[in-house]
């Protein structure tokens, strides 16, 4: 059980506490850092009615809508990155297979604009990069108003506050307070955005090393609910320093998710199949873990100075 001071809880419990049928949810990570292993927890606990945001929904809710837990999708960027569609997303879109999805659509921007307006507690956001764009057309949230220093028209795009976000991150202390290095994405305004927040961690790590090193210090754990330690939680995405990209299974995934036989039978084997995170892996098996070693390369020290 957590306390104020402990917030260290396992994945089951995290999903069961603050993922309710209806919420919406965010799983961000850009190319590196998604809690698949969220995801997965979330299948099978088989939520329901869920709204999913994300920047780029990869793989990670592409598995999530083939598995049924989606009436919506609020996204940018969609795609198989470096691969191609995602099969199951364009199922749910053009045909209703497994259910109907409502899809919300903005530009990279656009999402940065709405999870900074969520965090920042604005009412809006304003940018310029629906000139001459046929988003709005398809978006009514996209509005345009006029400049009030008389300089035109500007878009603008509502915040957005998720019920619960899930941010994977190297290492955090049992207060959640959590460090991040790397390709950072969104990771810090989601958290500051969403309602309640979940910390997914590669490993635990006392707050003294945590205060060594403040400047990693991402997000403050004042603003989290819950701290997961899930080692490999981001396959097969990447985190910095601890596993590299694993690049078979994104274009294993393509001829998988083409077919729904194909992708139900991957569900039911590799999430349905496995009680938690420690069980995939066990699956995926150490050889093709240690092929993802990340290697080492070092950052240099810093003198932050004494303070007696």
């Amino acid at each position: 059980m957590m306390n104020n001071t402990n917030k260290l809880c396992s994945m089951q419990e995290a999903v069961s506490r603050y993922v309710a049928d209806g919420h919406v949810v965010a799983i961000e990570g850009f190319t590196a850092f998604i809690c698949f292993a969220a995801a997965h927890e979330i299948i099978r606990q088989r939520k329901q009615e869920l709204t999913l945001v994300r920047m780029t929904p990869d793989l990670v809710y592409d598995q999530m809508i083939a598995a049924g837990v989606t009436k919506k999708l609020i996204f940018s960027y969609l795609g198989n990155p470096g691969v191609g569609s995602l099969h199951c997303i364009r199922r749910a879109v053009e045909k209703g297979v497994p259910r109907p999805l409502e899809i919300e659509e903005y530009s990279h921007f656009g999402m940065v604009g709405r999870y900074i307006a969520g965090a920042s507690k604005l009412p809006f956001f304003p940018l310029r990069s629906y000139t001459g764009s046929d988003l709005p057309k398809a978006n009514p949230k996209i509005k345009f108003v006029a400049s009030p220093y008389g300089d035109g028209e500007i878009a603008v795009v509502p915040p957005i506050n998720p019920d619960v976000a899930f941010i994977h991150a190297q290492r955090a202390d049992a207060q959640g307070n959590t460090q991040i290095w790397g390709l950072l994405g969104m990771q810090k305004e989601v958290a500051f955005a969403a309602r309640k927040v979940v910390v997914v961690v590669e490993e635990i790590v006392s707050d003294e090393i945590i205060r060594g090193d403040p400047n990693r210090t991402l997000i403050p754990g004042i603003i989290v609910d819950a701290v997961v330690a899930e080692p490999f939680g981001a396959h097969p995405s990447y985190v910095q320093g601890y596993y590299d990209r694993d690049n078979a299974l994104y274009l294993a995934w393509d001829k998988i998710a083409r077919d729904r036989a194909a992708t139900e039978t991957w569900l039911d084997e590799w999430v349905y199949g496995v009680a938690s995170r420690a069980e995939y892996l066990e699956k995926l098996g150490q050889k093709r873990l240690d092929e993802l070693d990340a290697g080492e390369l070092w950052a240099d020290p810093v003198n932050y100075g004494r303070y007696d």
